[in-house]
């Protein structure tokens, strides 16, 4: 099947084209036709699975034109990333179509936000808490919205957005085709389908709670006190010997712990940053742009990057903790295998962590392999030399080195930063 035999119109086929997309995903070979026809669809499809083009491509093409100031097309997300996402998204296969795509997140001023609604916007992207304070102050309006899309509902729950999706419901007009993506089903996800889904097609491309069989999964034993040496060995020499690491999403469980890897690992020599929920937007976006283009090798984040990260061709995830709900275990190493690439999910587990890994074994119904330990060191990082009559701008050491391949320094750095979160941080 070709995207020419979905019904898309001339315009996106161009789009999807430029793109260098032929050939539809199975989720968008489904989802395109159903949506098209104006069924109310129930999705579920592992991450990388292009579910986002799969609602994108079919909204642009019923929206049709632009046509006054409010919204006629509502993208609800959990997180500021997958906004992002799906607002590029938008634009890009609607680049020869004349819709206003809209999107807002909390993080950032409200202003520039405000601004772009009132200039006009047909399809608008959004999380739930910034949705809600613009509705209240009464800068947005939705009552033209025609269609629904509920994306990533499995971490919308996780996040403990139902009340807020709830009061956004009750906003919007009854009638309108609504739209529901997970990568998981659970019990609260159909739940929640019942509530405000009319007869929806259900669309499932994956066994559930499976991960994409692309992912090459393995783990080390290690206990934790260890564990990031043995993650410093394996930036240096890899996993099974394939050499230096140069971009690997590395996960903790902690906005702390992922700021204290972070720092470690540019203790060791290896550019590294961090990316939570405590972050500044600026310095998220500013943390993935250089993930991206290679300039630090080392992306440490917790669940919120787990989901709405769409990085081409990322070889590797490290599972530097394993989560305690085992289906974050597949929403994080479905950051990479994307797209038809493979990839690979190295998972470090302490004695303490290994329940945790039976539950997730048990959730993906498959077991994932131990590789034999490598012999690493363990690299105490140096204090800082002190020197007399150093000025307090130049407390010792040398001056930093060009960084090499892969990210790395030849000396330290020290990054740190933390921004207050607020109701709408999200």
């Amino acid at each position: 099947m070709k995207f020419s035999d979905l019904g898309l119109s001339p315009e996106l086929l161009r789009a999807v084209a430029d793109k260098g997309y032929d050939t539809p995903t199975p989720i968008q070979q489904q989802a395109i036709p159903a949506v098209l026809g104006g069924r109310d669809v129930l999705a579920g499809a592992q991450t990388g699975t292009g579910k986002t083009a799969g609602f994108v491509l079919p909204l642009l093409q019923r929206t049709v034109a632009a046509d006054g100031r409010t919204p006629r097309v509502l993208v609800l997300t959990p997180t500021r990333e997958l906004a992002a996402q799906v607002a590029e998204s938008a634009r890009v296969y609607g680049r020869y179509t004349n819709l206003r795509t809209t999107v807002i997140f909390g993080g950032v001023s409200e202003k520039p936000q405000i601004g772009a609604l009132r200039a006009g916007c047909d399809i608008l992207i959004a999380t739930p808490g910034r949705l809600l304070d613009l509705v209240d102050q009464g800068a947005l309006d939705l009552s033209r919205v025609k269609h629904f899309v509920l994306d990533e509902a499995d971490r919308m729950l996780d996040m403990g957005f139902i009340h807020d999706i709830k009061r956004i419901i009750r906003s919007l007009p009854a009638a309108r085709q609504n739209l529901m993506f997970s990568a998981t089903y659970s019990d609260d996800i159909r739940d929640l389908a019942a509530r405000f889904l009319r007869d929806p097609i259900s669309i499932e491309v994956a066994p559930r709670n499976t991960t994409a069989e692309r992912v090459e999964q393995v783990a080390f034993a290690v206990p934790k006190e260890m564990k990031r040496h043995l993650l410093v060995h394996l930036f240096d020499h890899g996993a099974s010997g394939e050499g230096t690491w140069h971009q690997v999403l590395v996960f903790t469980r902690t906005k702390h712990g992922a700021n204290r890897l972070a720092q470690q690992l540019e203790n060791a020599g290896i550019r590294a940053a961090a990316i939570h929920g405590n972050k500044s937007q600026a310095a998220r976006v500013r943390a993935l742009a250089d993930f991206k283009d290679g300039n630090i090798a080392a992306l440490v984040a917790t669940e919120v990057a787990s989901r709405g990260l769409d990085i081409k061709e990322l070889p590797q995830v490290v599972n530097y903790e394993l989560p305690n709900v085992p289906e974050d275990y597949v929403h994080r190493i479905g950051r990479t295998a994307r797209a038809g690439s493979t990839g690979r999910a190295v998972s470090l587990v302490s004695p303490d962590e290994a329940s945790l890994l039976r539950d997730i074994e048990r959730t993906m119904r498959r077991s994932v392999p131990f590789l034999p330990t490598p012999k690493f060191e363990v690299r105490e990082p140096k204090p800082p030399v002190s020197r007399p009559n150093a000025s307090p701008d130049n407390r010792g050491g040398s001056a930093p080195r060009p960084k090499g391949p892969g990210g790395r320094l030849g000396s330290r750095s020290r990054r740190s930063g933390r921004s207050r979160r607020s109701r709408n941080a999200f």
